[in-house]
């Protein structure tokens, strides 16, 4: 217990904590949005490979970093319109588009990887982004370090957490939005387009989770290899439910899911380490997460018209 107390109050384990929460936070905003208007986007894993991708590829070819989170953003959100096409006014099964958009972003990540680099051994890096530190701030004592010392992105994913919220509950866009999700019949009957605000918040959310993967070979990894996303894009849907489809429960999710992440690699170099088998350790954030949305699933107020096709005119 000692040992896990040290780690808790290091500034540190924070900051990791808040680096491994900031793809989070970009993908399970966008998760969100999609589902408030109505959408079930089960193609987050693959679009959050295919902005990995797309960004890296894109610096890596001469852009800048700021050009290469641009780039992932329009190919999560090329993405974004085939699903919403599929999905939306031709109202296919969100189940199946979603794993099929996941399977396509995924395999089109790897074929485009290996036509663009057939020789490559090993994934050529490039210059990631760089902490910055803001004056005065990034002196607190344990908050300074681990909120106000990160790279630009990490900034940027709490701010969309912030532009997000109010958006969703400041402003007539976001009412007729989750009205989409609620009830699109009385969307059409203020004139507004059902299919309009879905495709748009498909789009735009897709946008969002690429920007999430983009997070991973910009910012944090600094190259692209296979596998990288390892499941972040389902825990990610995870985190909406557990966030209760609200943006700013659902940033606290991700940072807590991360801080568990956090705490099971220091757990590792730990003694209880030498004697537990390191598979305990990499299971216990997705164990845990879990749990708790097993008990906050049962009190969620899920958005009634999810998953429910809509077409013009039907009551």
């Amino acid at each position: 217990m000692t040992a896990i107390w040290e780690i808790l109050i290091s500034a540190s384990f924070w900051a990791a904590a808040i680096r491994i929460a900031s793809p989070l936070i970009f993908a399970t905003l966008g998760e969100l949005i999609c589902e408030r208007a109505g959408v079930l986007n089960l193609g987050i894993e693959g679009i959050m490979v295919i902005g990995a991708f797309a960004g890296w590829m894109a610096v890596y070819g001469g852009m800048s970093l700021w050009g290469g989170v641009g780039v992932a953003f329009l190919a999560g959100a090329a993405f974004g319109l085939l699903q919403g096409l599929l999905t939306v006014p031709f109202g296919l099964s969100q189940h199946v588009v979603g794993l099929g958009i996941t399977l396509l972003a995924t395999s089109t990540s790897y074929y485009a990887y290996r036509l663009a680099l057939p020789e490559v051994t090993s994934p050529p890096k490039i210059e990631p982004f760089q902490n910055w530190e803001i004056p005065f701030l990034s002196e607190i004592p344990l908050l300074g370090p681990a909120l106000f010392s990160q790279t630009p992105l990490t900034y940027a994913a709490f701010g969309c957490a912030i532009a997000v919220s109010v958006v969703l509950w400041r402003t007539p866009l976001g009412l007729a939005l989750r009205a989409a999700g609620e009830n699109p019949a009385a969307v059409e009957a203020q004139g507004l387009s059902v299919t309009a605000l879905r495709m748009g918040a498909v789009i735009f959310g897709s946008g969002l989770m690429a920007v999430g993967g983009a997070f991973l070979t910009l910012s944090a990894f600094s190259s692209f290899f296979f596998e990288m996303v390892n499941g972040r894009g389902w825990i990610c849907i995870a985190l909406v439910v557990f966030g209760a489809w609200r943006p700013g429960k659902a940033v606290l999710v991700a940072v807590l899911f991360a801080a568990f992440d956090a705490l099971q690699i220091r757990l590792q170099q730990t003694p209880v380490g030498a004697v537990v088998p390191y598979q305990v350790f990499l299971m216990l954030p997705y164990v845990l997460s879990i749990l708790a949305l097993i008990v906050m699933a049962r009190r969620a107020e899920v958005p009634a018209a999810l998953m429910v096709p809509y077409n013009k005119g039907e009551r």
